[in-house]
């Protein structure tokens, strides 16, 4: 890695983080106490990283000449999305500029196709899953995995290959005349995978950061839980996980990042099933939602080790630091007055860590999270809940 020489004759690398959303400037508050200078690509100036870096430019990441300028002067390049074009990276990676994680792995959190086929082959397990062409074909797909004769297959879920989060992109049919009314992704011709619907007992997520010469850490297994397909609430550890199931999972996703030479950040997030398995949902290359809960939780959090791994420093120690944590998401409701709201809330309660983005407040939109942390499970839980609903709005004492 060549550093960047400071005035005075201070040396420390330029970290390029392209996106300008919450995850970049989480990560760039990271990176402050490491003396790690940082180079914001942000869509517009009112991103929320751009609220706080010093260094940002204002520009479309999918115009190569665009990423090509702002690349010159950086030590390595870094994302707080997935959507840099697959080719662009490349590119960037000619150029001499390294690329962390690279476009080989990231590939794999951009196409879900390509996920589904790579982690398949290394022999993860997944819910069964096949690339439909239409909705007979969906329909198809569906009596493949019928239990028997009086069964159709049906729920199963469709999700466009690229582009979807937080439930955007993803849809469960239910009968044939639902995959019907679903077309309009296969008349656009856009790509879509179909999957089982997986009778869940809940979800998890096993976060894990790894370094170019193959350092890696593992945090605990992690309880996520959704509200209408957006992450509401993650527990730190997920309670009652067996030890052993825990430590298959761990190893799962640390296998996963090697195996796709991942470098920074990866989130692996999970189906725990009835009958004692993990199945492995979607992955993350990247600062994850479901890794907020260190920034308070853990000695080092997901922000502070995804950027030693993009510069190959030593991995920080991802061990927590309570017995239990809770986040929860603030999301934006009809009450936008959050600077009151979020004074109570610190009044209430002084061990509650506050995290806000700088976003205008719209309905559903994440706004902020809330962490807390302690010995009694309950406690910590009804502690995050009560911030994050009286934030919103739909909690008034």
């Amino acid at each position: 890695m060549r550093p960047r020489r400071y005035p005075g004759g201070v040396t420390f690398p330029v970290v390029g983080m392209v996106g300008g959303g919450q995850l970049a400037r989480m990560t760039h508050e990271a990176g402050i106490p490491l003396g790690i200078r940082f180079k914001l690509l942000s869509d517009t100036p009112q991103d929320s990283a751009a609220q706080v870096v010093g260094d940002v430019v204002v520009g479309d990441y999918r115009d190569l000449d665009t990423l090509r300028d702002f690349a010159r002067g950086c030590d390595v390049i870094t994302f707080d999305h997935e959507h840099v074009p697959t080719a662009h990276l490349r590119a960037l990676e000619a150029d001499g500029i390294p690329v962390r994680p690279g476009p080989d792995a990231l590939v794999h959190a951009q196409d879900k196709g390509v996920m589904r086929a790579k982690l398949t082959e290394i022999g993860m397990p997944c819910p069964r899953h096949r690339i439909v062409t239409d909705p007979a074909d969906v329909v198809a797909f569906a009596a493949e995995g019928a239990a028997d004769a009086s069964s159709d297959g049906f729920p199963v879920v469709l999700k466009t290959v690229r582009g979807g989060y937080d439930g955007k992109g993803v849809w469960v049919v239910r009968t044939a005349e639902e995959a019907a009314e679903a077309a309009e992704p296969f008349r656009a011709g856009v790509p879509v995978l179909a999957e089982e619907k997986v009778d869940f007992v809940r979800e998890l997520a096993a976060n894990v950061v790894r370094s170019p010469h193959g350092q890696a850490v593992a945090y605990p297994v992690v309880e996520s839980q959704q509200v209408d397909g957006v992450c509401d609430t993650v527990i730190a550890p997920a309670p009652g996980l067996a030890p052993g199931l825990a430590l298959h999972a761990e190893e799962m996703a640390l296998r996963i990042a090697k195996e796709l030479g991942v470098v920074g950040h990866l989130a692996v997030e999970l189906f725990e099933t009835a009958d004692g398995r993990v199945l492995v949902n979607e992955l993350a290359m990247r600062p994850h939602n479901s890794g907020h809960w260190t920034q308070d939780g853990a000695i080092t959090s997901q922000f502070a080790n995804h950027v030693r791994a993009v510069l190959d420093l030593p991995l920080g120690d991802p061990r927590p630091r309570a017995p239990w944590t809770v986040m929860c998401n603030v999301l934006g409701g009809d009450y936008p007055d959050m600077y009151s709201a979020y004074l109570h809330c610190m009044a209430r309660d002084p061990g509650l860590k506050i995290h806000m983005y700088g976003k205008d407040v719209k309905p559903g939109r994440k706004v902020g999270h809330v962490n807390t942390y302690g010995d009694d499970l309950a406690d910590v839980l009804e502690r995050a809940r009560h911030a994050a609903g009286y934030l919103k709005g739909t909690i008034t004492e």
